[in-house]
């Protein structure tokens, strides 16, 4: 593409299947294993599940060819994406986007140490042994609140993700996946033929699997909707800086596709794997964010052999988390790389450093220190709903108005080509790609502006 030169430093994926496992490993993460459950069960299990597969092939996976196509046509890091197919106006999305994978690894850290600790727990054997009159919740209060250890536990994971992506695209990420991404899906399989078979569960696989259309409503639809488009990693980066490091050889129509099909099949899993146990001890469903360090805690205490499967969920759910955060933290140290010609190792350390300082009042904002409330939400609350509520709209909405009106007539054609691997070839683009010009233009950011309409103005209904 004329005017975009090609940073020799910052790497490409070795391989199709490598970029496919690294994908889908930032967008399974800890969203489709800790959250699609509850949400699910929130939201009348099969009738959420239906309208969650529409949504997600029906924009989701137009929004990641967005990004991926916008990744792939610069090859450099959101804010020089924005810039060079739009003009200096437009990178300000590409700040924005860096803004919010700041913000997001600040408070998932935290999250993610909170699952190393569980699993230490689990593998100890001391996470199902509660004292007289305790209950798992009160066990979960005391372990968020221990200032000390919460930041120990947010500071290790941390070093996890950092000392992934020291080793660089090939034998860093891609490595990592190449290895994490298979035992993830063998996990979660162990998983569910533990769960599915427990007296009672099927009443747990009809809940999720048979849509009950009564329980569709608007509120329902947007938070399918809003769960399809963002559970994908857009919005932050994530995706753009790896469809940078593709090169033109790769397929990367069918790869995209490739990965929102495995996306899709951890969340079904992740359904089959949590909600039949859930029914089967006869706990609530619709828990809430709890479900995982409350309510799976007792389901684990309540079946046979639940030391070991609580081991072996507390590993799948750390594997989701370690290949979903270093795709935060990658777009981070892209900027600093492809702007400033910094090295890798010092990129990476300057990024993961800076977040562990702002992230230490997400840490502390659970009873053990006092950090004060804003909008009446702490700390790690205020991150997550801004994050989540706003900014991740904003800038997948940025990205769908980029591909389809605001990119510079000289680079428009051959950005559709690579939406269809025909880079620089404007004659012979396929006429589905122009139904993708048109769902970024009109439809995607209809949807995406309901769900920020939504999300900033709830829905009571």
């Amino acid at each position: 593409m004329p005017g975009v030169m090609m940073n020799k430093e910052r790497g490409q994926w070795g391989s199709r299947i490598g970029f496919i496992l690294a994908a889908a490993g930032s967008a399974i993460g800890l969203g489709a294993i800790w959250k699609f459950p509850y949400m699910a069960g929130s939201n009348g299990g099969g009738a959420f599940l239906l309208l969650y597969l529409l949504a997600v092939l029906g924009i989701g996976l137009t929004m990641m060819l967005a990004e991926l196509a916008i990744g792939r046509a610069t090859h450099t890091d959101p804010v020089g994406a924005f810039r060079t197919l739009g003009g200096r106006t437009w990178s300000f999305f590409g700040y924005s986007s860096l803004m919010t994978a700041f913000i997001i690894l600040s408070f998932y850290c935290v999250v993610g140490g909170w699952t190393v600790g569980y699993l230490i727990k689990a593998v100890t054997g001391s996470l199902l042994v509660l004292s007289p009159g305790d209950t798992f919740k009160c066990q979960f209060e005391a372990f968020v609140a221990d200032p000390a250890g919460s930041l120990a536990l947010f500071a290790s994971f941390m070093a996890m993700t950092l000392s992934i992506l020291l080793g660089g695209v090939k034998k860093g990420i891609e490595r990592l996946s190449k290895v994490l991404m298979p035992l993830l899906f063998i996990l979660m399989l162990v998983m569910i033929a533990r769960s599915v078979t427990l007296p009672g569960a099927v009443e747990g696989v009809r809940f999720f699997l048979i849509p009950d259309l009564a329980k569709i409503t608007p509120a329902t639809l947007i938070d399918a909707l809003g769960f399809a488009c963002f559970s994908l990693s857009l919005g932050f980066g994530g995706m753009l800086t790896y469809g940078s490091y593709m090169n033109k050889t790769e397929h990367m129509a069918q790869s995209a596709l490739w990965v929102v099909l495995l996306q899709t099949l951890a969340t079904l899993l992740a359904g089959f794997m949590i909600l039949p146990a859930v029914f089967a001890t006869g706990l609530p469903p619709g828990e809430g964010a709890g479900l995982t360090y409350i309510t799976l805690p007792a389901v684990f205490k309540a079946m046979p052999g639940g030391h070991f499967f609580a081991a072996v969920f507390f590993a799948l759910l750390l594997i989701a988390a370690l290949t979903s955060s270093v795709s935060i933290l990658e777009p981070l140290a892209a900027y600093l790389i492809d702007q400033f010609r910094i090295g890798r190792a010092w990129a990476c350390c300057i990024m993961a450093g800076g977040s562990c300082i702002a992230g230490i009042p997400a840490s502390w904002s659970f009873g053990g220190a006092e950090v004060g409330r804003w909008l009446d939400k702490t700390p790690f609350q205020l991150m997550d709903y801004v994050t989540s509520n706003v900014m991740l709209p904003i800038n997948v909405l940025a990205a769908c108005l980029l591909m389809g009106w605001g990119v510079k007539a000289a680079f428009r054609c051959e950005l559709l080509g690579h939406l269809c691997d025909r880079a620089g070839d404007r004659t012979h683009i396929p006429r589905w790609v122009f139904w993708i010009e048109i769902i970024c233009r009109v439809i995607a950011p209809v949807a995406i502006v309901a769900i920020l309409a939504a999300s900033v103005f709830p829905l009571s209904m």
